[in-house]
């Protein structure tokens, strides 16, 4: 039997021909925003992305991320019944008013995350992640460190001020975290229940980002947030054909404020930008040989979706060149750059991805060796 290692495609951003919007083409009273679209990453839009500022209830990003990734790693599951800590009941601002001891299902309590920005579910999210709320922020400060979140400080997975202290956060980390989640299609499907007037039998769960998703075409989701000190801000994502866009506002004056600038940014990014697909997912990009290598070949695959953003005013033909070598030699590092792919307009390089290995690829033993020597002498004398 043939053995195969599957490799990972990591995106290396190289864009040429397409230009950061200036602040002068919004009318803006945030304090900072920024598009990006994320599939490939691409920021188009900026101001004052990098500056920190209280985030509110966007928090809940992180806190959704992490219950979605231990879900995908097995740790929990959505059919998990959590009972409610008095902790979890104690918990003021918006809520689903869960009472101590209260059996709910950790589906229904990420739903009243996503979509009513229920700190009580947000504590309960926590505890049943994280066995406690501190090791959970602690886990939230980990996963933003490794996200590449460098301007980030969480203090509890709902966004609430703790003694005049608040959750700290950028536009562009806002964008990061965000992007991430949105690689788990079921969120869509939480952040846009509207509302319901039965949720848990007698709870009434409205929407906090109603009014985005009833307003812009296609909208779906993400997350809204205010305090005195975070204003109005907002993570809003919307899906036009196979186009996505992330529009992050921070400290917007006022909610209808908050909505036009989220439009400005989205209708400004729908109409200079296209998403074109270059290799869907799983897919295999090249077969190498490896050289005396505990494997004899490596399958370099896609993790994920690879696309590029194609400014809509520059046409061409979009082609790919793929640069690998025909045999590598073993021992091969994880993460070891084995080829780069680079995406064309016309000939013009616009995007180049580089290739990686995904496992650790070992020498082959001596007898592993020999026995492919001697494997071959006998296919040879047949």
């Amino acid at each position: 039997m043939r053995k195969i290692l599957s490799g990972v495609l990591i995106v290396f951003l190289c864009f040429s021909g397409t230009q950061v919007a200036s602040s002068q083409e919004f009318e803006l009273e945030c304090e900072a925003a920024l598009l990006m679209e994320p599939t490939t990453g691409k920021v188009v839009f900026e101001h004052e992305a990098h500056q920190q500022f209280p985030i509110a209830s966007i928090t809940k990003v992180m806190t959704l991320l992490l219950a979605m990734e231990a879900i995908e790693e097995g740790r929990v599951s959505l059919e998990d019944t959590v009972v409610a800590s008095q902790r979890a009941s104690e918990m003021g601002g918006s809520q689903i008013f869960l009472e101590k001891g209260q059996e709910i299902s950790f589906e229904d309590l990420l739903i009243a995350v996503a979509a009513g920005s229920a700190n009580d579910a947000s504590v309960a999210v926590a505890e049943h992640v994280s066995t406690s709320v501190e090791g959970f922020v602690d886990d939230m400060n980990t996963r933003a460190n490794q996200l590449g979140m460098k301007n980030t400080e969480f203090l509890n997975p709902s966004g609430l001020p703790i003694d005049e202290k608040e959750n700290l956060s950028t536009a562009y980390d806002v964008a990061l975290m965000s992007r991430e989640l949105l690689k788990y299609p079921k969120v869509h499907e939480w952040a846009t229940v509207q509302w319901d007037t039965e949720f848990l039998g007698d709870v009434y769960l409205s929407n906090t980002n109603l009014k985005f998703l009833t307003n812009y075409p296609g909208a779906d989701g993400l997350k809204t947030g205010w305090t005195t000190e975070a204003g109005y801000c907002i993570s809003a994502t919307a899906l036009r054909e196979d186009t996505r866009f992330l529009a992050i506002i921070l400290k917007s004056p006022s909610p209808d404020q908050r909505l036009k600038e989220t439009n400005q940014l989205l209708n400004y990014g729908f109409a200079n930008y296209k998403t074109q697909n270059i290799y869907e997912q799983g897919e295999v990009i090249k077969t190498v040989e490896v050289e005396k290598g505990s494997v004899t070949e490596v399958d370099l695959k896609t993790e994920e979706k690879i696309s590029v953003l194609l400014d809509k005013k520059q046409e061409g033909e979009i082609t790919t060149s793929i640069n690998v070598p025909k045999r590598i030699d073993a021992p091969i590092a994880k993460g070891e750059k084995v080829g780069v792919i680079e995406v064309l307009r016309d000939g013009t390089v616009i995007e180049k991805i580089d290739l990686t290995v995904e496992k650790e690829v070992d020498e082959a033993g001596t007898m592993q060796l020999f026995g492919r020597s001697l494997k071959e002498l006998l296919r040879t004398v047949r």
